[in-house]
């Protein structure tokens, strides 16, 4: 068997060979309701954890192009500060809408390795860390030594309700530029370098992905045994959820 953990500031994920069982840990101070997309649609698409809770959720062993991220501060019509899909717990099929940190997974990508990483390419809301454990030289994906949220430049600041900032645009979902995007003129390796709003998100997260299109990050590879993703809550001051 093997296991997956995520967790948010942890996210824990466990997995298993034919099918991956994984276990999802809420270690904020406040609730969140993750959020999945993914073949087979694991537990509806989402479901609320409290702080403190985790919850297991099965994929495939081979899931392909499976995303969980954490939605937060919803209401009772299911409107969410950050990471809302639809008006109901379950997101059934509708992806988030950013920004979000986003914990992406294509297991056994071309019948082989894992492919791993957490992706800031449309922005941030809670920092995400993937530990992998089991393989040859697996990686840490993701990971924030500093919280985004608290350094996100105003033009880029999503605000919740009470004042604080919640979220922060990447530079491309932000300005959308075809430099902050990395696409016409910049749409090349050798043309893509990295804006100062990129390096504010690097500097904070250092291993997430920003531009994968270029390929100026990438995923990581490793045969993962199991792992664990941590959602790491920034430290509980004014700038979390009040619920």
């Amino acid at each position: 068997m093997t296991f997956v953990k995520l967790t948010v500031p942890f996210f824990l994920f466990a997995v298993a060979a034919e099918s991956r069982n994984i276990t999802i840990y809420n270690k904020c101070p406040f609730t969140i309701w993750p959020g999945i997309l993914g073949p087979g649609n694991p537990a509806g698409g989402g479901f609320r954890l409290d702080a403190g809770q985790s919850r297991n959720i099965n994929v495939d062993d081979a899931w392909t192009a499976g995303i969980i991220w954490a939605r937060t501060a919803c209401d009772g019509n299911f409107n969410c500060e950050t990471g809302f899909c639809r008006n109901s717990e379950q997101c059934n099929g509708a992806g988030g809408v950013p920004p979000a940190s986003l914990a992406e997974f294509t297991l056994k990508s071309w019948g082989g390795p894992d492919l791993y990483d957490v992706s800031l390419e449309d922005g941030y809301n809670i920092p995400v860390l993937i530990e992998p454990h089991g393989g040859s030289g697996c990686k840490r994906a993701g990971g924030c030594v500093k919280d985004i949220n608290s350094e996100c430049p105003e033009a880029l600041s999503v605000k919740g309700h009470n004042g604080y900032t919640v979220a922060c645009k990447s530079g491309c979902l932000g300005y959308n530029t075809d430099q902050e995007c990395c696409r016409g003129a910049y749409g090349t390796p050798d043309k893509c370098h990295r804006s100062a709003t990129d390096q504010m998100f690097k500097d904070a997260c250092p291993t997430v992905i920003l531009h994968r299109s270029v390929l100026l990050d990438l995923p990581f590879l490793c045969e993962i045994t199991w792992f664990e993703e941590h959602e790491k809550c920034p430290a509980c001051n004014g700038d979390l959820p009040k619920l």
